[in-house]
């Protein structure tokens, strides 16, 4: 018979929410919760813009030059299926385009509509309420290192995820 768990078993190595040590001391963990609670946090608070923070990515990239749709996607981290339902959602509010590339017609690129630059601007707008509400919790010099480092990170041993083959739960017949 198996015997649980209990505070006291764990000593010291908990922190004041309960949670283990080896959990708060984990950047993977660490980083996954706090990706979990701040996009929900920036779901619910752009409801009233009407787009997600993925399409707002999209339109803000879009913006910034002319991309094609594999570039775009490339660029925001989105693979080609989520990229093309991300684009196809944005044409259908009326807020970004797939039109002929001017150096070649026969390609076609990303164009953010006038309506399309305004919901931007808007959830960007949110999206910086949101941030500086989180962000709140730090004094500024914390807020400064911590952005800084993990913009560091995400530039360089962060910038592309590791290859793993797939776990094989049995092996081959031979």
């Amino acid at each position: 018979m198996g015997t649980a768990t209990t505070d006291t078993d764990l000593g010291a190595d908990v922190d004041d929410a309960g949670r283990p040590g080896c959990l708060v001391s984990d950047l993977g963990w660490l980083l996954s919760q706090a990706h979990f609670a701040l996009a929900h946090q920036l779901a619910v608070a752009m409801r009233d813009v009407g787009i997600s923070p993925r399409a707002l990515h999209v339109l803000q990239t879009a913006r910034a030059r002319e991309w094609n749709q594999s570039e775009l996607a490339e660029a925001v981290g989105l693979d080609k299926t989520t990229m093309v339902s991300t684009m196809d959602e944005l044409e259908q509010l009326g807020l970004a385009e797939r039109r002929p590339a001017a150096h070649d017609r026969r390609a076609r690129v990303i164009a953010v509509t006038a309506e399309g630059a305004r919901t931007a601007d808007r959830a960007r707008r949110v999206v910086e309420e949101t941030q500086a509400a989180v962000l709140a919790e730090l004094d500024e010099s914390q807020r400064r290192a911590f952005l800084d480092g993990l913009s560091q990170l995400v530039r360089t041993t962060l910038a592309e995820p590791a290859g793993c083959t797939p776990l094989r739960r049995r092996q081959p017949r031979a």
